[in-house]
């Protein structure tokens, strides 16, 4: 119709894009966007999905009504796909501003402390670590293991308090179980998510899932010591909405996904940069120095790093930045709810239907925009640094300043609550790595791995193969 985005049907009835969007979205949307310009209607299985590629616009879109833009009924779909979570008046905003009081603010300190200890206890707990021998692994499943295991016992308890080596050694033996399993659902998510699971698939998924469902039910998890205020405020939460305990062990799964999910993918993506960039990697560990130096810390084998360290690592900041510029492709979706005009910062207007779906795509634009950043494709340690040091916010598209530059929490309404949670754990595991180990490449010429193209649109992006690596707790 006149004022709509202009519309790309594909040469397949009904399917439409559906195949080369699944196959690799930011190669099919790369080229959709050179065809039709930043926004553009494509058909995907029988649905008309919007994409807009302006950053400049993007705020009209995360921070509109759900009235007219809605998240809600593609999170439900999410959930029952792929973790069975089914939840009776379920109000996804009530529920971010209860969990919201317990991530952030007050009980962010506490939480903080808590993972760097259950780190400490699974990357330094072991005897066979501690010996000082170097062991072969991968990169990508030690850094996996590492963060969720960590954070399953930060959110979800830990066998006593205070902590014996004995009941060490059984967060590390039931974490580590939990790892392993939730791995074999994680390895299923891209294919859970679109409901394209063969009969075997769609039996192993059934039987991880059970067994997930077991680690994490309310009277497994009820024992367990230093539980967080997160997690009793999510029972407390599931429980006035009057969930049973089965579909409560559902929802904590989700939940597992939900915060533990990225922050492996993306210290993995951050280790494997440094590695492959010397000059990154001294200007990291130089900058770790100097601060633990600054606050009369030195690096011992079990020191901690202090909260005034954590907030005050502008080189660290900016490579993570970058690490995540580069790997964090999420889609932003909202259903349309209503017929609608879309404003764009350009003054353009478009018109939107009702039943249609939009999507920002912020790893294609801005992350990925050579207008924005030069060389976009190339990992540059330096570059969130102004010449002074200082985090640099200052970016550019059509001579404008942009407000929405780098976008891997999300933005509006639904940006990633336990952003600084997550920041403050990716943090601590590499500064215990790059203090506490020998880490290095089994082979020089290793290569930045690719990704693996299914993980498109939901959240880090993972390798399509991990990367050996060779290490040592240090003597």
């Amino acid at each position: 119709r006149p004022g709509e985005p202009p519309l790309d049907l594909g040469n397949i009835p009904w399917l439409g894009h559906a195949l080369e969007f699944g196959r690799d979205s930011a190669s099919f949307l790369t080229r959709m966007k050179e065809k039709h310009g930043d926004i553009f209607t494509v058909l995907v299985k029988g649905r008309y999905v919007t994409v807009l590629l302006d950053p400049h616009s993007y705020d009209t879109v995360t921070w509109e009504s759900r009235t007219k833009l809605d998240f809600h009924g593609y999170a439900v779909i999410l959930m029952e796909k792929i973790f069975n979570v089914r939840l009776p008046h379920y109000d996804p905003s009530d529920e971010k501003a209860k969990m919201k009081l317990t991530l952030q603010h007050r009980d962010l300190q506490a939480l903080t402390d808590a993972m760097y200890s259950n780190l400490r206890t699974v990357l330094l707990g072991e005897p066979a670590e501690a010996a000082g021998d170097w062991h072969k692994t991968g990169l990508f499943e030690f850094s996996y293991s590492a963060l969720l295991r960590a954070g399953f016992l930060t959110l979800y308890g830990v066998e006593a308090s205070p902590g014996t080596p004995e009941s060490q050694a059984q967060d590390r033996t039931h974490s580590a179980e939990v790892f392993h399993t939730f791995r074999q659902l994680d390895l299923l998510f891209p294919k859970l998510a679109r409901g394209s699971l063969s009969a075997g698939e769609k039996d192993s998924a059934c039987s991880v899932r059970g067994r997930l469902w077991k680690l994490l039910s309310p009277a497994s998890l009820a024992p367990r010591a230093l539980r967080s205020s997160w997690l009793q405020s999510y029972l407390a939460h599931l429980e006035e909405l009057g969930v049973s305990p089965e579909m409560q062990a559902r929802a904590l799964v989700l939940q597992l996904w939900a915060t533990q999910g990225n922050m492996g993918p993306a210290a993995f993506w951050l280790l494997v940069f440094l590695l492959k960039n010397p000059e990154a990697l001294a200007a990291v560990c130089e900058e770790l120095e100097r601060i633990l130096l600054q606050t009369e810390q030195p690096v011992s084998p079990m020191g901690a790093l202090p909260q005034k360290a954590l907030d005050n690592t502008p080189v660290l900041d900016s490579v993570l930045s970058e690490s995540l510029r580069l790997t964090a492709a999420p889609f932003i979706t909202r259903d349309v709810v209503v017929d609608m005009a879309l404003p764009l910062a350009d003054g353009r207007e478009f018109a939107l239907r009702r039943g249609d779906r939009l999507l920002l795509f912020p790893f294609l634009s801005p992350q990925r925009d050579p207008e924005i950043y030069t060389d976009p494709e190339v990992f540059k340690y330096n570059r969130f640094l102004n010449p002074d040091g200082s985090e640099k916010r200052d970016f550019y598209k059509g001579g404008k300043r942009l407000k929405n530059y780098n976008m891997p929490w999300g933005a509006g309404h639904n940006q990633c609550l336990g952003k600084s949670y997550a920041i403050y754990s990716i943090k601590q595991f590499v500064f215990l790595m790059l203090t506490h180990f020998d880490l290095e490449l089994v082979s020089t010429d290793e290569e930045i791995p690719k990704f693996d193209l299914s993980r498109y649109g939901f959240g880090l992006m993972q390798p399509e193969h991990d990367v050996a690596v060779q290490y040592r707790v240090r003597p």
